[in-house]
């Protein structure tokens, strides 16, 4: 959607601020009290503007009023757009698509699993400080423990290994 196009970038923060300014100013819809625009993102071909809102709602209420504010927000879809055209001077301005934006909500979501996640290593950490061991704190053996004789090769003199006993 968004290219490395800097006009379509530069374009989409024009419409960003003319969408956000003119619905306190010019709409006076109730439906779009607590909207927000979070991000534009504008073709390379400048024909078609992605407006991403979310919206700050009561408790409970939030499915209601999203499905309004939606509503509102097409409704004036046509007066933006004209908004949009006479104050960045465009010769074509894009089409205006409204799509609410989920990342907050995710966000919020996310937040919580971390919180969980915290409160979890929080416990386990606790659990880890009065833990003991089942057996010895080290199992291992180690080189300096089973050193017998300095001397000592490592192999056992006391097997006979002659090949002649066995013919």
């Amino acid at each position: 959607m968004a290219g490395t196009n800097p006009r379509a970038a530069r374009i989409a923060a024009l419409i960003q601020r003319v969408i956000a300014s003119s619905m306190e100013a010019q709409l006076h819809d109730k439906r779009l009290a607590n909207i927000t625009i979070t991000e534009v993102r504008v073709t390379n071909d400048l024909q078609l503007a992605k407006v991403y809102w979310t919206q700050l709602g009561h408790e409970g209420h939030e499915d209601g009023e999203r499905k309004r504010a939606q509503q509102a927000l097409n409704q004036a879809k046509g007066r933006l757009r004209s908004l949009v055209g006479t104050k960045a001077g465009l010769r074509l301005t894009p089409q205006l698509q409204f799509v609410f934006d989920e990342v907050p909500g995710e966000a919020h979501e996310i937040e919580d699993i971390l919180a969980v996640a915290r409160k979890r290593d929080e416990e386990l950490a606790k659990a880890r400080a009065t833990a003991q061991y089942a057996g010895e704190a080290d199992p291992y053996k180690h080189p300096e423990e089973t050193a017998e004789d300095p001397e000592s090769d490592g192999w056992d003199d006391d097997d006979d290994w002659d090949d002649d006993d066995e013919a």
